[in-house]
């Protein structure tokens, strides 16, 4: 660590993440996390597990058992796989951007039999080309992504969940980058593995994941005993957590940040965490709009945890990234894949206020005016400000 990294002069510079993940963690969980080390199998241990999966569980909208994994998002991608597919089995996935195609890239190391359906990045997921395959073949499972954060696109579960819920076809979605800012009703939509992890809307550093299993799936996890998984069994780990345990080393101080995480949300009340999300996200998209910034998205349902914006003509978005960073030390999101130069990316999630938007937006307009943007001083901050007014 660099002099210059250090916390103090991170806080003295006045460092802000604005990444789609990971995102600022508040104090309170930071306190909550710097408390003194337990045992990860005694009581103190157990009862934050189990506290933490009593609360998350109506943010994800299901009365499941809740797995705890020390992990990426990445890895419990693997895991909800590994545990219904294998070699012999054919998967369907919906690769609506960067993070769909992970998962098809992660089949495939599998060996699993992988079809996909290929949606334009920026456009809603076509449900209907999703039915048509379905008749095609009997797949293990469909495989989306939530909220896609490469791109700003949310699938719609519960039309997707309705084309499986009378079939033995699975529905297995990654709501790493959606879960605690956009709606998950994983019950009533008939999702049958929700995976997502510690880093965005939940407010934690990253390093801890989660995986919500339906009965359905379960009974599919239980039709085959040889299944070649060991650390990511979910057999394995519902066994832990029917004890409130995770069956190998917890990480115990990002359990007690998700605990206290969660307790800020249900202290606000989580329709208005979502509702809050949901404004703020658009008060972002119309202030970029001011500045003239298009939206990505061409298609609903949009994102409320990440805007992702058109590179005006003439830039390349690693140069707004850079000047943002270098005059504001405001880090925003390019892009790693097909988008990259196209794209800039905002986290709107976790713990930010109206004054986060006008300040990204603040920051914005400064940057794009030193590449010569014609742009009309104040325009960005009016309005949004003026959207923020009229959906109070």
């Amino acid at each position: 660590m660099t002099t210059t990294d250090t916390p103090s002069a991170i806080a003295s510079t006045g460092y802000r993440l604005r990444l789609p993940g990971p995102t600022e963690v508040p104090e309170r969980v930071r306190q909550a996390m710097a408390r003194v080390m337990v045992n990860h199998r005694g009581p103190e241990c157990r009862t934050a597990i189990g506290e933490a999966e009593e609360m998350i569980r109506p943010i994800l909208g299901t009365t499941n058992r809740i797995l705890f994994f020390a992990s990426s998002g990445t890895g419990v991608m693997e895991a909800a796989l590994v545990n219904v597919a294998g070699p012999g089995h054919r998967i369907l996935v919906v690769e609506h951007g960067q993070f769909g195609e992970r998962f098809t890239t992660i089949a495939k190391a599998m060996n699993i039999t992988v079809d996909t359906v290929a949606i334009e990045w920026g456009q809603a997921i076509d449900v209907a080309a999703v039915e048509a395959r379905l008749r095609e073949h009997a797949y293990r499972a469909v495989v989306v992504v939530h909220n896609e954060s490469s791109t700003g696109i949310v699938a719609d579960l519960a039309a997707l969940g309705a084309l499986v819920r009378d079939r033995p076809t699975l529905l297995i979605a990654d709501s790493v980058s959606g879960l605690g800012g956009i709606a998950m009703r994983q019950d009533e939509w008939g999702v049958d593995i929700v995976v997502s992890a510690s880093q965005k809307a939940l407010m934690c550093p990253p390093g801890l994941a989660l995986a919500s299993v339906s009965a359905k799936a379960w009974r599919v996890i239980g039709q085959d005993e040889q299944r070649s998984a060991f650390y990511w069994d979910f057999r394995r780990a519902l066994k832990s957590a029917e004890q409130n345990e995770t069956a190998f080393t917890a990480p115990v101080s990002l359990i007690y940040g998700l605990r206290e995480a969660l307790t800020m949300m249900h202290e606000e009340g989580f329709a208005n965490v979502l509702a809050r999300h949901k404004k703020l996200s658009a008060a972002l998209r119309a202030g970029g709009a001011a500045l003239g910034l298009a939206d990505f998205c061409r298609d609903e349902p949009r994102s409320n945890t990440v805007v992702v914006f058109k590179v005006p003509d003439g830039l390349e978005g690693g140069a707004i990234v850079r000047q943002l960073y270098q005059d504001h030390r405001t880090v925003i999101a390019g892009a790693r894949n097909r988008l990259s130069g196209r794209v800039i990316r905002f986290g709107t999630m976790g713990a930010l206020s109206a004054g986060t938007i006008l300040t990204d937006l603040l920051h914005l307009e400064d940057a794009l005016t030193k590449f010569g943007l014609p742009i009309e001083p104040g325009a960005g901050l009016k309005a949004a400000t003026e959207y923020l007014a009229a959906t109070a």
